[in-house]
């Protein structure tokens, strides 16, 4: 029994070497299951042949050569490797954060990492997650139900995965809806101790007075009321202690399950989850610096204007630090529960329903600056009647071309012209390939019958639509692009539980149809085209002498076009790749061919006295050759 335990510790690390040794050879990191089953079936074959050989020159099996076991287990490693590759043909990937979880940086960190790890292990195995890769009624449950009980970053996770209506199932969507984000307070000592270390001094001291207990809490901050010594009412918003440490964690182990949940699952590929979780993880890294929010709110202030429809507390800058934001506090109820309020008050929802619609247009056409996340909790319903705008912990940023483009959009959603529409949305996104122009007019076409035909009231369903056309047609959408479309879905759950009788695209046509009336007014026109002729100016002066010297070469005979083959580096890095392939191929065939021609070579000199130096440089020779060969094929078939 010693000897068989002996055994089984030395063979271990010996597969785990040969594993790794042999997926270095290859180019790559291939599956460890897939890696270890290659090596021991390769350690199999090599001990096979090296018994062969001893029984055939000596014909004694204890006379087996280890060099020949070990180099015919590495070939034969290789080979099945590089055969699992071919049957695969998985397409190459970029690294990506979410595809690997970052390295810890210490050793207390991995520990909590460690602990983390297997907190959420069991929470998945908990909720059935791991044995629920096949679709089923209740995948949503147990998913929504595992990322509440795994609690914070997860559930923050889950809220992001809800609003995203072009992307996730509608099953998730529904579900995902109910999560929220609460947590207990943190210890007021613990409170008071970061306030001191952020703004040089007790709350006692800084304010004229400080309530010990926050009134809304949440995974990364809560937030307490206040009154400064001018006697300004305040909100007090304190990032939790310690929950940088407890985010970078969480982070790291939500990219790591979204890289394994799209590569082995159906719905983590249905759910983009690479994708998500990576743009969620660089927000909630934003969501950390408390300056970035305050930044965020003068932005958006100053898109609205100087009268705002809707209003934007006032940041106190000299209070505020990375992990202490200090706001002008707005008495108001949120819009999710301002029904009865409303109702009470006899307000018209419809005009307040319009007032925060067209300070969102305001903010994407005219500022360029919007609040990216305008659900019924972010906005408020104050006691004056007005409405405001809470939480800037993520905005959008939109350039002038971005704006001109999108105002096309509302043109070509008023004119229902799908030519126009398909320009304006291929000047915003980004090419992957050449996409087939009337093919996506077509689609677009067929989108606007059904979302704007006569008589319909166009909604947020339409952006949908089109999001998801851009995709199913290879157009890679900008982050900003689809942050948009994103928050207009959003405030049109708003603005339905203000007036439900408001639909977003048509009012939105409207409002942009009366800003830019200006611009269409015949003084607004001559002025346009007046600075486009002289910006032409330049260009009308050098025409003739280019025209005269195109006819003169032509007339001599001299007239030539230079054309730079390879200028654009994508297809440079093609045919780089593809000449290194060749060139490793044909070098592997000589080197193989050379050790071939090396094995008949008789006589020599002798290093053992079975084994002349041609044979072995011959032996040596063709299996570098056999693994550079291999090397390419895994390569080609990676690449797809």
């Amino acid at each position: 029994m010693t000897r068989e335990l002996f055994g089984v510790a030395v063979l271990a690390p010996l597969l785990v070497l040969l594993a790794w040794l042999s997926g270095r050879l290859l180019g790559g990191r291939p599956r460890w299951w897939l890696a270890l089953l290659s090596a021991w079936i390769g350690i199999a074959v090599g001990g096979a042949t090296a018994v062969a050989v001893a029984v055939q020159s000596v014909g004694d099996v204890r006379a087996a050569n280890p060099l020949i076991i070990w180099a015919t287990a590495l070939l034969v490693t290789m080979g099945i490797s590089a055969a699992a590759e071919l049957v695969a043909r998985r397409p190459a990937r970029r690294a990506t954060p979410a595809a690997r979880a970052r390295p810890p940086t210490g050793l207390r960190r991995w520990g909590r990492r460690t602990r983390r790890m297997a907190q959420i292990g069991l929470i998945l195995a908990r909720h059935g997650l791991p044995r629920s890769w096949q679709p089923g009624p209740t995948r949503a449950v147990r998913l929504r139900l595992a990322l509440e009980q795994a609690g914070g970053v997860f559930v923050k996770f889950g809220q992001v995965l809800s609003t995203r209506a072009d992307l996730v199932p509608a099953d998730f969507i529904a579900e995902l809806a109910h999560l929220q984000d609460q947590a207990p307070p943190a210890p007021v000592g613990a409170i008071a101790a970061l306030l001191a270390e952020e703004l040089g001094a007790t709350p006692e001291a800084v304010f004229a007075a400080f309530d010990a207990e926050p009134f809304a809490a949440a995974s990364i901050a809560q937030v307490h009321r206040a009154r400064l010594h001018s006697g300004e009412q305040v909100v007090v918003k304190v990032q939790r202690p310690g929950i940088r440490e407890s985010v970078a964690c969480d982070l790291d182990i939500l990219l790591m399950l979204a890289g394994l949940a799209e590569a082995g699952t159906v719905w983590g590929r249905d759910l983009h989850i690479i994708e998500q979780a990576t743009r969620f993880a660089e927000v909630v890294r934003e969501e950390l610096d408390f300056r970035v929010e305050a930044h965020n709110i003068a932005a958006v202030a100053d898109a609205l204007g100087p009268t705002p429809a809707v209003r934007t507390p006032a940041v106190f800058p000299h209070l505020s630090t990375g992990r202490v934001l200090v706001l002008e506090h707005l008495e108001g109820i949120s819009i999710r529960a301002a029904g009865p309020r409303l109702d009470a008050s006899q307000l018209d929802r419809a005009a307040l329903a319009r007032s925060l619609l067209e300070s969102m247009l305001r903010q994407v056409l005219v500022g360029g600056v919007f609040h990216a996340d305008p659900h019924p909790g972010n906005v408020l319903l104050l006691q004056t009647g007005e409405l405001a705008l809470i939480d800037f912990g993520l905005v959008g940023r939109l350039d002038a071309l971005q704006q001109a483009a999108l105002r096309e959009i509302l043109v070509a959603f008023e004119r229902r012209d799908p030519a126009m529409l398909r320009d304006a949305l291929l000047t915003l996104v980004d090419l992957r390939d050449t996409a087939d122009g009337e093919r996506l007019e077509r689609a677009l076409s067929q989108v606007l019958t059904r979302r704007l035909g006569r008589g319909m009231h166009a909604s947020a369903a339409l952006l949908g639509d089109m999001l998801r056309l851009l995709l199913d047609f290879g157009l890679a959408v900008p982050p900003d692009l689809s942050g948009l479309f994103r928050a207009l879905i959003t405030l049109e759950g708003t603005l339905t539980l203000l007036a439900p009788d408001v639909a977003l695209i048509d009012a939105a046509r409207a409002l942009a149809a009366n800003w830019f009336r200006d611009d269409l007014a015949p003084e607004s026109l001559q002025a346009s085209v007046r600075g486009e002729v002289l910006a032409l100016l330049p260009l009308l002066r050098r025409l003739p002498r280019r025209l005269d010297r195109i006819a003169s070469g032509a007339e001599r005979g001299t007239l030539s076009v230079n054309v730079r083959l390879f200028a654009d580096p994508r297809d440079v890095r093609v045919v780089a790749h593809l000449v290194g392939h060749v060139v490793l191929a044909g070098v592997g065939a000589a080197i193989g061919l050379m050790g071939a021609l090396l094995l008949g070579v008789p006589g020599g000199p002798l290093l053992t006295a079975r084994l002349s130096l041609p044979h072995a440089l011959g032996y040596g020779m063709l299996a570098a050759g056999i693994m550079l060969l291999l090397r390419v094929i895994v390569a080609v078939a990676r690449a797809g």
